[in-house]
């Protein structure tokens, strides 16, 4: 499968050769809270949560209690999984098939 994103540069290129060679969980904690903001962790989070509850088919409504999301945020969730680049659909698949999910 091949995907070529619109987004690709050098920079970003470095920052995911970066995040692939983290070994286990406390390597990424370690990584990320000095790459990103408390809330900027809060709130990627956040959306890989309303992800995987859209994905499990839960309403706007107990999503937004479970997670604190607005429904534009959902929204804008809902439609990367309709007609985004498939990213949520391999993690989700690959967390069910090792059963973290």
């Amino acid at each position: 499968m091949s995907y070529e994103s619109r987004l690709k540069n050098p920079q970003l290129d470095f920052l995911f050769d970066a995040i692939l060679h983290l070994q286990d969980k406390e390597e990424c904690y370690r990584f990320f809270e000095d790459l990103c903001t408390i809330r900027e962790l809060q709130t990627i989070a956040q959306r890989i949560n309303v992800a995987k509850l859209l994905t499990n088919k839960v309403t706007y409504q107990i999503i937004m209690e479970q997670t604190g999301a607005s429904t534009t945020t959902i929204g804008r969730i809902n439609k990367s999984l309709i007609y985004g680049a498939s990213g949520y659909q391999i993690i989700f698949d690959r967390l069910k098939n090792k059963g973290s999910r």
